[in-house]
């Protein structure tokens, strides 16, 4: 009994260390210097303020500034193609987008991967709605939009007016979702 007790604590451990690397590190995953030293507020913090700025590539290479979506309601998703449960809400959010465009709803998605990977998925599942994509831009993106602990998926709801109204750490239900965009409107 006292080796599995020691087993599960040395794994907690490392557990630990990896879902909460060193500043400046990434556990497991691709190395870049992150500038730890960027402002950062809880996402709850964010509530109420101007959306901050970004501009990022889209899969193309284009660059897109989040000016580009002011005058919209827009729901921006932080995904990757590795993350599980970011894959499964991204059909429900291009169809979200489908039935509600004529009332101005835009999604974005930005996607902590390589271009052309994302650019692919996107096109196999059929995703029609504005994928930007990067590594150490996206994350630092995340992190001023709330997303202290770098998790994903990550979603911010934006109003017209370019101000933060609501987040959401981890997946999203469409009926939660839709909720929080008809207080907008």
């Amino acid at each position: 009994m006292g080796v599995v007790a020691l087993v599960a604590a040395t794994g907690g451990y490392f557990l630990a260390k990896t879902l909460n690397p060193a500043p400046g590190t990434a556990a497991n995953g691709p190395q870049f210097a992150v500038n730890t030293a960027l402002p950062v507020q809880p996402s709850g913090e964010l509530l109420g303020q101007r959306r901050p700025d970004f501009t990022l590539n889209d899969t193309t290479g284009a660059p897109v500034s989040a000016d580009d979506f002011d005058g919209h309601v827009w729901l921006v998703n932080f995904w990757a193609t590795w993350c599980a449960p970011c894959v499964e809400e991204m059909p429900m959010l291009s169809q979200l987008q489908q039935d509600h465009s004529d009332q101005g709803l835009k999604i974005v998605g930005i996607a902590l991967d390589d271009a052309d990977r994302a650019r692919d998925f996107a096109a196999g599942m059929a995703i029609d709605y504005p994928i930007l994509v990067g590594r150490a831009d996206v994350v630092l993106t995340g992190r001023r939009y709330g997303n202290a602990t770098g998790m994903l998926p990550f979603s911010v709801l934006i109003d017209s007016s370019g101000t933060i109204r609501w987040t959401r750490l981890g997946a999203l239900s469409r009926k939660d979702l839709e909720q929080q965009i008809q207080l907008l409107r």
